[in-house]
């Protein structure tokens, strides 16, 4: 491998643990990277007064490429989240989620699979406003949900090529179509002409939010792919990480055309920051993804199994996965797998 040019983000709270642990991992994997380090979040208004500077923008523009810790975005002081104005800058439209089961003995033992959620459309586009009837300023209130062909055929065609190159078998379609017969039939028409030119190769099936939701609580090995819009993506997405033990195993990961953005799910933690007990497992998983997609395929996966085998196998285990294991001694049982 050539050394490939990266933004890198600590991030807050336990995120400079977390990506310290992450990059130990990456160098005893022999992935080498030009790491341009930036700030953002809470970090980025101490530095620079603002969560998200130009200087870290800049950096995405130039790398494409970015391994962020969890950023906290500021109470208060008009901020947006960092997060969604990374994905609107970046036109990072397409979310991916994968929730494995990793740790035995829960309640679902075969849960694998991909969350694709549509990242810049929907409810998302902040078309969100209140309006003065009489004396009351906030009487009334709407959101405006936009759902456009493009969009929907760019996030569809993501899901159907990811589940190609990943060995997936099917994809469903979330939607809600039968209610919001145009946004949601929208998506649906469009997903459907995309599944078309699949046939053969990769099944597809397709499913109303709701009953999603609870086939997501019955029985989840049904599922492989799920393609669905933004809101309903983003609770479903965190169900499903519910299922497997929550968000500390989730890695996700915002691609665009122009750039890629691979981070843990979970939040910045400060109740447990420089404790050195985080788990470094979700921020170590999301920079697999992002091994994936530079085309590392076999390097992503070698990191995959190294984490699966130290918590499953030697049954090295940071304390919210019951374990007594530091996050340093964490990274290190991962790295010796790696090597072996």
């Amino acid at each position: 491998m050539s050394i490939r040019e990266a933004t890198l983000i600590q991030g807050d709270g336990i995120g400079p643990e977390i990506t310290q642990a992450t990059l130990q991992v990456l160098d005893a994997l022999g992935m080498q990277f030009d790491w341009d380090e930036q700030f953002g979040g809470m970090a980025a208004v101490e530095k620079a007064g603002t969560p998200l500077p130009n200087a870290t923008l800049d950096s995405i523009r130039h790398t494409k490429l970015c391994l962020k810790g969890p950023l906290t975005t500021p109470v208060g002081g008009g901020y947006r989240s960092v997060n969604v104005a990374l994905r609107q800058e970046f036109d990072l439209y397409a979310n991916v989620r994968p929730t494995k089961t990793i740790v035995p003995g829960g309640r679902y033992e075969h849960v694998d699979l991909v969350i694709i959620r549509e990242n810049t459309e929907g409810l998302y586009v902040g078309l969100d406003h209140t309006f003065k009837i009489g004396g009351d300023r906030r009487a009334l209130a709407q959101a405006m949900s936009i759902v456009t062909r493009e969009g929907s055929e760019r996030i569809a065609r993501y899901a159907f090529e990811y589940a190609k190159t990943h060995g997936r078998k099917k994809v469903t379609i979330v939607h809600k179509a039968n209610i919001l017969k145009a946004t949601s039939g929208l998506f649906l028409e469009v997903a459907r002409r995309v599944a078309e030119q699949y046939a053969g190769a990769i099944a597809c099936d397709d499913k109303i939010v709701d009953n999603t939701a609870m086939q997501l609580v019955i029985k989840p090995e049904q599922f492989d792919v799920i393609v669905t819009t933004n809101l309903f993506g983003d609770i479903l997405s965190d169900e499903a990480a519910g299922l497997v033990g929550g968000l500390g195993l989730a890695p996700g990961a915002n691609i665009g055309t122009h750039a890629a953005i691979f981070e843990p799910v979970h939040g910045s933690a400060p109740d447990i920051a420089g404790k050195g007990i985080a788990n470094p497992s979700a921020q170590m998983l999301a920079a697999a993804m992002m091994l994936d997609h530079i085309g590392e395929l076999e390097a992503g996966q070698r990191l995959r199994c190294a984490i699966e085998a130290t918590i499953v196998t030697d049954n090295v285990r940071t304390p919210d996965l019951g374990g007594r294991a530091a996050t340093a001694e964490f990274a290190h049982a991962v790295v010796k797998r790696v090597r072996a």
